[in-house]
């Protein structure tokens, strides 16, 4: 079984996820920690648990998920993923940050892509790569079916969706991609979103307002 332990930062409130395996190995996803209090609350918890950080995933590249990033690497040498449509984002942050008012740099160390064809192996389980564009031009969900949960992102919230009025987001990609990524999964499945509560696949597909009808 994996742990999920969800660390809530930065102004936007985000969702950082730290993904725990039973050999003490761990993955983080979305390290949108905003200043070095926020990354040590994390580092912390890595170092009092003995865990051993193995990987950083993005699902997609907005300033609210990846502020922490250079910070975590400059104190952890791991590799970090992302998909290959989610480049224009990534590399455009430093300069959408500046326009906002906000600090954001990246780090020197160059990322490694990954698409939706591929699994990830941790805890002697894989987790499913899902491609769920929309919100943003490379947006990617993970899916761990034998626990029965999904790290979603900003695709889809308790009641709502994504925000799509950002540079590469539309309606109606987003719309789709829930539809045939995230509700052909099984009701059960835990929703862990970017932002906000947990849902379920279930419970959205009843009563999320996007949806009805």
């Amino acid at each position: 079984m994996i742990q999920v332990q969800a660390f809530t930062v930065n102004p936007f409130q985000e969702n950082t996820y730290l993904l725990i395996g039973e050999d003490k190995t761990a993955i983080l996803i979305d390290p949108g920690m905003y200043d070095t209090e926020e990354v040590r609350v994390v580092t912390s918890f890595l170092a009092e648990n003995e865990l051993t950080l193995s990987k950083i995933l993005l699902t997609h590249a907005h300033l609210d998920h990846i502020f922490g990033l250079k910070l975590i690497l400059d104190e952890y040498d791991v590799p970090f993923y992302l998909h290959k449509e989610e480049l224009p984002v990534y590399e455009n942050a430093e300069s959408v940050a500046a326009g906002y008012g906000v600090k954001l740099s990246l780090p020197k160390k160059k990322y490694e892509l990954i698409s939706e064809k591929e699994t990830i192996s941790f805890n002697n389980q894989s987790l499913e790569v899902r491609f769920a564009p929309g919100h943003s031009p490379g947006s990617i969900c993970f899916y761990s079916e034998k626990d029965a949960w999904v790290i979603g992102g900003d695709v889809l919230f308790q009641q709502s969706i994504g925000r799509t009025d950002l540079p590469g987001g539309d309606t109606a990609t987003l719309l789709r991609s829930i539809q045939t990524q995230l509700f052909t999964l099984p009701d059960q499945t835990t929703v862990y979103s970017g932002h906000g509560p947990n849902t379920t696949i279930g419970f959205e597909k009843k009563n999320n307002p996007f949806f009805k009808g």
